[in-house]
């Protein structure tokens, strides 16, 4: 997708640039080149870097801080924040909970959590899953019974990413089951994770890593004052969430760069074998990604525009999800085509600051390539599974 640049573009692409050349902490650049896992701290640092720039609100109005870009500018910008390798930014406060306390919120609670979550000062977690209910979310269990002031809950929220970290976490509890519809009855809460009765389990991913958790509450008392909007409207607001979700999924910008990344790869020869580059099988499937990433490219800049005049993401948010996530699954097999039976070993150390590059097996990084194919088969599944996804798509769009 070939997108002419106004003059005034041109001056914002460079000065995007100019920041993260010269502004992005050259340790958390170090870690993200290297494959190194990044620390809490890190990601707060980074974040913090864009609130001081004014660039942390990338979708937020003007009035709550935000940055008032163009859809255009937005693309520009995590165009070129991919193309810089920077941390993704954590999306539960300033992409999910944000926005719905801005859209739903009274003003008290707007004074209260927006200027934090803004500027990264508390790490906001998402309880929205459960063992029983995933892609059937409406099915919910967890309950929170009114008691004078506050609400009892008890329930469990399952596959809590980076829960571990969370200050606070805004979920959605059942207020009422004498409901026609079970999508009715359920408000969205807003609760501090050090209140009592909630307990963080981790869970072990398949490569081993802590990045999900199962979050317990048991009579945890959460303040009247901490429900947002109205009583029983939370799967309303929830939806709002999960657009807002499904969009930032997709992640074009960093596919963009994935993928450029894979070519380059391709080019280079392995131990005195041709480059994959030369195997036209190989680089015919490499052309069929860049393809359909090109075209995502096109329902993306819609989508920004659409937030840009005041709506949430519609419909094509799901259209996002899903063509954006088999993408990032497609990059991830021929990843592991390229790096070969290079990609078998686990070489731990690989991820401890101080290993040298030229240790790593094969050619460049691919000792962890299946780590990440085989963690990044749940794209498909979080924030909606696709083929719930298709199922939105059939009814808010075909009519079906």
């Amino acid at each position: 997708m070939n997108v002419t640049f106004s003059e005034q573009e041109r001056a914002f692409r460079d000065e995007v640039r100019a920041f993260f050349r010269d502004k992005f902490p050259a340790d958390i650049k170090d870690k993200q080149d290297r494959g190194i896992p990044l620390e809490r701290d890190d990601f707060i640092r980074f974040q913090k870097c864009l609130h001081e720039q004014g660039w942390a609100g990338v979708n937020w109005p003007v009035e709550y801080g935000g940055t008032g870009w163009t859809p255009v500018q937005k693309y520009i910008f995590m165009t070129e924040m991919a193309e810089a390798n920077a941390p993704e930014i954590i999306p539960f406060g300033l992409s999910m909970v944000g926005p719905v306390i801005y859209t739903f919120g009274n003003e008290e609670q707007k004074q209260r959590f927006l200027p934090d979550i803004l500027a990264s000062n508390v790490w906001w977690c998402q309880g929205y899953s459960e063992p029983g209910s995933g892609s059937d979310l409406a099915s919910l269990k967890t309950r929170a019974d009114l008691a004078g002031d506050h609400y009892v809950v008890n329930g469990t929220k399952t596959w809590t990413t980076l829960g571990q970290h969370a200050d606070w976490i805004f979920l959605l509890a059942r207020t009422s089951t004498d409901v026609a519809r079970k999508q009715e009855g359920i408000s969205f809460l807003l609760a501090d994770m050090k209140t009592p009765g909630i307990t963080v389990k981790p869970i072990i991913t398949i490569e081993g890593s802590h990045e999900v958790n199962e979050v317990h509450f048991e009579n945890v008392e959460v303040p009247v004052e901490n429900l947002v909007g109205e009583e029983g409207k939370g799967w309303t607001y929830g939806k709002v969430l999960l657009q807002h979700e499904r969009t930032n999924i997709a992640g074009v910008a960093r596919s963009k760069f994935r993928l450029k990344k894979l070519k380059e790869q391709a080019r280079l020869p392995v131990h005195g074998a041709e480059p994959l580059a030369n195997d036209l099988h190989f680089m015919r499937k490499v052309a069929a990604v860049g393809v359909e990433l090109r075209a995502l490219e096109y329902t993306e800049l819609r989508t920004l525009a659409a937030v840009r005049s005041g709506k949430a993401p519609g419909p094509e948010s799901s259209i996002l999800k899903i063509k954006g996530t088999e993408i990032q699954q497609a990059l991830d097999a021929l990843f592991m085509e390229a790096a070969g039976y290079y990609a078998l070993p686990y070489v731990p150390g690989q991820f401890v600051p101080g290993y040298r590059q030229d240790s790593w097996v094969g050619h460049g990084d691919e000792a962890k390539t299946a780590l990440k194919y085989f963690n990044y088969r749940k794209a498909s599944i979080y924030g909606g599974s696709n083929e719930i996804q298709k199922n939105i798509i059939s009814k808010h769009v075909l009519g079906l």
